[in-house]
């Protein structure tokens, strides 16, 4: 690894450092009614709020489950055509029950986890590796519901969430890694790989609902951890899909400029000069969160098919919902997502421009090796000038529109530094501001505004407690990091001892409660929060 590391080091220095620009193919064209890669059957390819039209709204406005996500979730029991005949046919009766029609013709998901029961008699360590064969889900078969089927075997986060999800997926690794399991890691690195083909792109999760949207992107990171198990070949091996991944991101490149600075999720800073943001292709509401999507509109006096974008364009981040996509940090209906610039995608988006140019050495393909480094250092400048603030010592998001830091600091900040992106000085300063702000008892805040959204204060979150502790450690901040690090196994650790259970998110402040704001119940046994924990305490041990 590190003579192929030098070689495309060395090749990129053998061409000038001018601006280049991404190779990007045609971009993959995508409509919510024919989605290639599945068989049409009767609206089995469409989500379930075009499937079922008037019934999805009137399950979905009318509460008939409590989580807006069980009924997407549901599996049909006759035909789509069936199933509206019959409800056309018995809506408009005296005596019409909703909730029992719904029964009738739809099987409710099932709820992995849902009867383990924890032994905290054994180590935490113990119980993350019997949860593994109760997270996994194996091939699935020709389903009749949104599930998008996947050829090989895969890990879900448990609970509510029955399907594979696209960022979570790389921090669960970390803990496959740590208890040798690089089969199922190459398992659902294969999984990815196949729908970058199907569909040009890895989407949110398996849901034919999640198909307009993709997630902060770690299939780079995700190859190379494989690559680590079994050598540099597997970055050669999936260097077509590294490739398809990164043209999705940048498929708007050819149509930016001073006068459309935007498209799709690229955008124009300056001659030559571009960042990506997040951009849901829908503007209507989330077939999962229909109800309170509606509700979220009603209360601002914006156009309601930007809010939706906004909304939508939120959850591609992973960080739904955040004050650091508002204007009014209390208040979720000023959410401006798409005017961001977010420094973690981009800090991603440089990891896989390098691993893109790692593959390409390992391929003894030098030109495409010393392209991708060249635009990798390009991002690297560009995420300096315009997310570094020196005023406040940290990288902050920017917003394009009006030309400045978005105000909320948060631990996106911290992306630049596991991309090894920052500087020395950079480091100690941005070490300062998690110390002094950032750092509680149970380890990181994501964000220091307190708003009842579940990626504000007082939550801390696995990935984020990943990437800060990693990036910390880049730059020879180990004191700190291992601080961060005892704090966050410690209150798990707790809470584990004291319910049975490993948590989605964790109140970091007061160490007595379980965790605070969000959509949805805490679940047991999630897959990011095994991953990273177990990494964690491996690297401990």
């Amino acid at each position: 690894m590190k003579k192929v590391l030098v070689l495309f080091i060395w090749l990129s220095l053998t061409i000038a450092c001018k601006q280049v620009q991404p190779i990007v193919s045609e971009p993959v064209t995508f409509n919510n009614s024919t989605k290639e890669g599945i068989e049409i059957d009767e609206g089995r390819e469409l989500p379930p709020n075009e499937r079922f039209g008037e019934l999805f709204e009137a399950v979905q406005m009318n509460k008939v489950f409590p989580d807006g996500k069980t009924f997407v979730d549901c599996t049909p029991k006759k035909s789509t055509k069936e199933i509206m005949r019959a409800y056309n046919t018995a809506k408009d009766a005296p005596n019409f029950q909703l909730d029992q029609f719904i029964a009738t013709h739809f099987d409710t998901p099932k709820k992995y986890a849902s009867g383990f029961k924890a032994d905290t008699s054994k180590s935490v360590s113990q119980h993350i590796n019997s949860l593994w064969p109760v997270l996994t889900r194996q091939p699935d078969k020709d389903e009749t519901g949104s599930l998008f089927p996947l050829p090989n075997a895969y890990i879900v986060p448990g609970g509510r969430f029955g399907e594979i999800y696209y960022w979570d997926s790389y921090f669960t690794m970390l803990g496959l890694q740590s208890a040798g399991r690089a089969d199922m890691i190459e398992n659902m690195i294969k999984n990815f790989a196949y729908l970058i083909d199907k569909v040009g792109f890895i989407p949110n999760g398996n849901r034919t609902y999640f198909l307009s949207r993709s997630q902060p992107p770690f299939f780079g990171k995700m190859v190379h951890l494989l690559s680590e198990s079994k050598g540099d070949y597997i970055i050669k091996k999936y260097l077509p899909q590294l490739e398809k991944e990164y043209q999705f991101w940048m498929k708007g490149l050819a149509k930016v400029n001073a006068t459309n600075p935007a498209h799709d999720k690229v955008v124009y800073l300056e001659d030559g000069i571009y960042l990506n943001r997040y951009w849901d292709q829908g503007d209507y509401p989330r077939a999962e969160s229909h109800r309170e999507d509606v509700l979220t509109v009603q209360e601002s006096d914006r156009p309601a098919q930007q809010v939706y974008k906004d909304l939508r364009s939120a959850c591609e981040s992973g960080w739904d919902f955040s004050s650091r996509w508002f204007k009014d940090a209390q208040n979720l209906s000023t959410i401006h997502t798409t005017d961001i610039i977010p420094v973690d995608l981009n800090s991603l988006l440089y990891n896989l421009e390098h691993v893109i140019a790692l593959g390409h050495a390992v391929n003894n393909d030098n030109e495409k090796s010393a392209h991708y480094y060249n635009l990798s250092l390009q991002r690297k400048e560009a995420i300096q000038k315009y997310c570094w603030n020196e005023e406040k010592g940290f990288f902050m998001d920017y917003d394009f529109k009006t030309k400045q830091h978005t105000s909320v600091p948060s631990l996106a900040g911290m992306f630049p530094f596991e991309a090894k992106i920052a500087t020395a000085d950079q480091a100690v300063r941005a070490a300062k501001i998690i110390e002094t702000d950032f750092l509680k008892a149970g380890g990181l805040v994501s964000t220091l505004n307190a708003t009842g959204e579940q990626w504000d204060y007082p939550n801390g979150w696995a990935p984020l407690q990943w990437m800060s502790i990693s990036g910390l450690r880049n730059y020879q901040q180990e004191e700190l990091a291992n601080t961060i690090a005892n704090r966050w196994i410690a209150l798990n650790d707790k809470i584990y001892k004291r319910t049975g259970k490993l948590l989605e998110k964790y109140n970091v402040v007061d160490m007595e409660l379980e965790t605070g704001g969000g959509e949805y119940p805490v679940q047991d046994g999630f897959g990011w929060t095994n991953g990273v924990l177990l990494k964690l305490l491996e690297e401990k041990n």
